[in-house]
């Protein structure tokens, strides 16, 4: 059976993502003014300082990785595949000092503007393991960003979830926005939680806090409904159609399946539950609070289970049809 999750399904009003971005002079309702009182941009902004913290301190725990060791998939004078491990930085952001998988590839192949920054097409969160892309020409970077933009690039994701999800396969419609409340997180977008940052100061939060709804799309195929230590799990192929910021994993929460190590959007994380959904939105099949923690304690201190297991696209400069797969470690 094929089902589809969206805003109709889960009675979220929204005749349109960006029906309610933010605008000076847009007027509020009484029924939102109490949300609206709650915010304000100098909580925002701290709140958001203090996890920003927080995440810099986790990035320099990411484990290095030598150039020697690089899971090589494929090689040739334009464009580099390489498997990430999970743990490791994909780049190292505004620390330089920090190990990464850039500069790992960087120092064993280099590229044509001998810039690390030069070789970035995507990037893989640093729980998230799989295949990654790396250009070695200008011609190759150019191209691969035309590619991804145009989302002309098919990557499957395999991750293990909460719960045994009924449907074999679905989609998830949903919207994303950043969440106010847990940022600089995302959540599930309603039209009170954009109503709720007419608000605030861009100058205080910052723009990404305030950008209309981003309109978001997965795809999403039961491979196996499993047993780990005793609890139900299920095992997904994940298309993320429109690849926006950490769509995955709140997309698989908000359809009550948080995926399997999730620290973030899973049981008891720092991003609000759910997706930022009530309970009462989620589907029948959901995985019960209980299950969802039994799965968080046995799963403590271990890897979080999403891997990037395959990517399609065309070669940026020879124009060969290209395809590479990846096996997961769980």
């Amino acid at each position: 059976m094929r089902l589809s999750w969206s805003l109709s399904a889960l009675a979220i009003t929204a005749a349109s993502v960006s029906a309610f971005a933010p605008v000076q002079n847009q007027v509020v309702t009484r029924a939102n003014l109490v949300l609206n009182q709650a915010v304000a941009s100098a909580d925002v902004k701290a709140k958001q300082d203090a996890t920003l913290e927080s995440m810099k301190a986790k990035d320099a725990g990411a484990s290095a990785i030598a150039k020697d060791d690089l899971d090589v998939v494929f090689e040739d004078e334009h464009i580099v595949v390489v498997g990430k491990p999970s743990g490791v930085l994909t780049i190292p952001g505004k620390d330089d000092s920090l190990p990464s998988l850039n500069k790992a590839v960087f120092e064993r192949f280099g590229n044509e503007s001998d810039r690390m920054d030069k070789m970035v097409v995507h990037r893989l969160g640093m729980d998230t393991s799989g295949l990654v892309v790396f250009a070695r020409t200008d011609a190759a970077l150019r191209g691969m960003n035309a590619l991804f933009r145009s989302r002309k690039v098919t990557r499957n994701y395999e991750a293990l979830v909460c719960g045994h999800v009924t449907d074999d396969a679905g989609s998830i419609d949903l919207p994303l926005m950043r969440d106010y409340e847990f940022p600089p997180f995302m959540r599930v977008s309603t039209d009170d939680h954009q109503r709720a940052l007419l608000d605030l100061d861009a100058s205080e939060v910052g723009k990404k806090m305030l950008e209309s709804p981003k309109e978001s799309l997965t795809k999403y195929a039961v491979v196996s409904r499993e047993d780990m230590d005793g609890n139900d799990v299920s095992r997904l192929t994940l298309t993320s159609v429109s690849g926006r910021t950490h769509q995955l994993n709140v997309h698989c929460a908000a359809i009550g399946h948080p995926i399997v190590g999730d620290s973030v959007y899973g049981f008891d994380g720092e991003a609000a539950s759910n997706g930022g959904l009530e309970d009462g939105e989620l589907p029948a099949d959901k995985a019960s609070a209980e299950l969802q923690q039994a799965i968080a304690g046995a799963c403590a201190g271990k890897p979080m289970c999403v891997h990037a297991k395959s990517i399609s696209f065309r070669h940026p400069v020879t124009k060969e049809e290209l395809s590479f797969d990846s096996k997961s470690s769980f």
